[in-house]
């Protein structure tokens, strides 16, 4: 706690894009506010930003204040572009041109939301990988193929900071704070938010199906919403087709075809993922978290497990209480926005 990586003040921006998301902002501001007051004095500091220095209207019609402007902002650890809703219309070319000039004086720069959407255009993410929020992800894929799109909660890579949208700048914030002030305060933090446990950056955001589909593939969409009505106790295929009125060799055409993969894996994969939730954010023994998954024996699930995450589950909670991120001092890039 008191080394010059503790002690040493961060200061983070947030530049505010007209229409934000004022959850995923509070979101991001409030853990590090609670750091402050949980170590007793002003380890981080923040400010909010806009273009002109006028306050942006969030897309729920709040403003923050006060609201400096970007062109009189100081030195910052890291500059967060902080999106929502219509952030196509929110991006001018003088947001573009602002950001690049940042990049030029290698100021680390984060996003949030759909904030992501002004570093791509701005060519700040070419050659990396970058999270944004899952409704932007295949448009994001698709416009700018230089991006290593993941559907990770947040990804950092080197002077990148890029985050989902709604909860998920929490986590990139008490990932922040661990490496900054170790394990005990971000947890302490993650506590005071009554968050169940510290998600780290492996973890991955939802994408419902719909999005990954589109719509209008309402069998498909269907069949998915059956296999997660029925966890506990697996339907079979046939039992699948004859309640959605489609047939056996319709839906794995369907899945082949929309989700690259067989309707069996798909609904597997289902359970694993509800059994390591259950693993991470539950106190339920194995056993019983075997039978909720639909799973006929311990072994069984084990192999499926280990498969699946490469590891088996007696070691999944060991991992996430116990897995702190990379030391920050081995990236040059990640030791400049952290660090003296």
């Amino acid at each position: 706690m008191d080394s010059p990586l503790a002690l040493r003040k961060c200061k983070y921006a947030f530049l505010t894009l007209p229409n934000y998301s004022l959850i995923a902002v509070a979101n991001a501001l409030e853990p590090l506010r609670m750091a402050n007051r949980l170590v007793g004095r002003e380890v981080y500091g923040w400010s909010v930003i806009s273009l002109d220095g006028r306050a942006a209207e969030a897309s729920s019609g709040l403003t923050l204040s006060p609201t400096g402007a970007l062109h009189k902002l100081g030195a910052v650890d890291i500059l967060f572009v902080c999106g929502g809703i219509n952030v196509r219309e929110a991006v001018s070319p003088g947001l573009l041109s602002a950001l690049r000039r940042l990049a030029d004086r290698r100021v680390p720069l984060g996003a949030l939301c759909t904030g992501g959407y002004a570093l791509a255009r701005a060519g700040l993410l070419d050659n990396f990988r970058a999270t944004i929020h899952w409704e932007n992800l295949s448009a994001l894929r698709e416009e700018f193929p230089r991006v290593r799109i993941s559907d990770q909660l947040f990804t950092i890579d080197r002077d990148r900071f890029t985050c989902s949208g709604g909860t998920a700048p929490l986590d990139l914030m008490l990932n922040l704070i661990e490496m900054k002030l170790g394990p005990r305060i971000s947890q302490l933090v993650s506590e005071q938010f009554i968050v169940d446990r510290v998600r780290k950056g492996t973890d991955r955001q939802y994408v419902p199906l719909r999005a990954q589909v589109g719509i209008s593939h309402r069998g498909l969409i269907r069949v998915a919403q059956l296999m997660e009505e029925n966890i506990e106790k697996p339907l079979s295929l046939e039992k699948i087709a004859k309640a959605t009125g489609l047939s056996r060799r319709q839906i794995e055409r369907l899945f082949k075809r929309d989700l690259n993969c067989v309707p069996k894996r798909y609904y597997l994969e289902m359970r694993l993922r509800r059994a390591r939730e259950l693993l991470l954010q539950t106190a339920m023994p194995i056993m019983d978290i075997t039978a909720a998954c639909g799973f006929q024996s311990p072994p069984h699930f084990s192999k499926c497990y280990r498969n699946q995450f490469g590891h088996p589950p007696s070691a999944e909670r060991k991992i996430g209480a116990h897995d702190a991120p990379a030391d920050p001092t081995r990236s040059a890039a990640l030791r400049a926005a952290l660090t003296a």
